[in-house]
């Protein structure tokens, strides 16, 4: 169920290393062993950086740390990397730190089969890199993470990656490239997909939506919608969802990638077994990230994968594929 977000970005990196000057920065990919409280697993990442000048950059990163025992854990971390290029720039060292919002399914306690916890940590980073002429990285990362309940974790990581954002120089870019208009102007969507149950079993159903998008500057947009999450799960929900993105397109705008946070306002038809509090399941967050391609001036096709994030352990994935139309 984790494993998802794979297929959303996989997709711009292969269409980033085809094409030429394009307004992103570097995108990596990681996998690796991990070790946490005696238990291995394995981890991997998905990696946005960005320069901040020539020591410095930020980075936005999904984090996954496989299946130790009892936990299926995972999310999004913001880091700060203090970096230093060497031997022309060819190779860079850097250190990260930043903070750590998990999801965990973990085996439950009176009674229940599973819990979805939520909570905070910091995520400990060293990387060395590797810049080819040809704009391809290799990278050897080591990452700690400490949270605030459960095990902290050790995982070495080695990761390709590919810089969407051609450089000036040999190495990184020390800044993206700015720009002017935006990404979005008006968009209508019609999606469907699946819906995957953040729990040991990972039930699956039928989900499908509709998303009115407009862009507010050239790196944010809006959007409001209509997500059904299907049938035969507990978890059965519907109801409207409003995000705001930060998007970044490239490939001669052809090619859009975005990250985004809202609310979800839903109407629970499942069982009520868990006894949750009343209320609870009617509002949840909703974390996204999305892709989309234009196919032709008008029309789009879009694959997103939502996180709804609830407080009473039914949390789901949501990958939704469709067709939209830019107006």
């Amino acid at each position: 169920m984790r494993k998802t977000i794979w297929t959303l970005l996989i997709a711009g990196a292969v269409v980033g290393a085809t094409t030429g000057r394009v307004s992103a920065q570097e995108l990596g990919l990681y996998a690796g062993p991990l070790t946490g409280e005696n238990n291995h697993s394995y981890s991997w990442a998905i990696d946005y950086t960005e320069g901040i000048g020539r020591y410095f950059a930020g980075s936005i990163t999904w984090l996954n740390e496989g299946h130790i025992a009892g936990h299926h854990r995972d999310g999004p971390v913001a880091q700060l990397w203090a970096r230093v290029p060497v031997l022309d720039r060819r190779v860079v060292f850097a250190l990260g730190v930043g903070p750590y919002r998990y999801f965990d399914t973990e085996a439950a306690e009176q009674g229940m089969s599973y819990s979805n916890t939520h909570g905070w940590g910091v995520v400990y980073s060293a990387r060395a890199s590797w810049y080819a002429s040809s704009r391809w990285t290799a990278n050897l990362q080591v990452n700690r993470v400490q949270v605030t309940s459960g095990a902290s974790t050790t995982a070495v990581l080695v990761g390709v990656g590919y810089q969407l954002d051609a450089p000036d120089t040999p190495g990184p870019r020390d800044f993206a490239l700015p720009r002017t208009s935006k990404v979005t102007n008006n968009e209508i969507t019609l999606m469907a997909g699946a819906t995957i149950l953040n729990s040991l079993d990972s039930q699956t159903s039928a989900a499908g939506a509709i998303e009115y998008r407009r862009g507010l500057t050239p790196y944010l947009d809006a959007t409001l919608g209509y997500l059904h999450e299907g049938s035969g799960l507990s978890a059965r929900r519907d109801g409207a969802t409003a995000q705001l993105w930060l998007t970044r397109a490239f490939f001669d705008e052809s090619l859009a990638i975005g990250v985004g946070a809202g609310a979800y306002v839903a109407i629970h038809h499942g069982d009520d077994s868990d006894n949750r509090p009343s209320g609870d399941g009617v509002l949840s967050g909703l974390l996204s990230i999305t892709a989309s391609y234009r196919v032709t001036r008008n029309w789009s096709a879009r694959l997103t994968w939502n996180r709804v994030m609830t407080r009473y352990s039914r949390d789901t994935d949501v990958i939704l594929g469709g067709i939209g139309y830019r107006f």
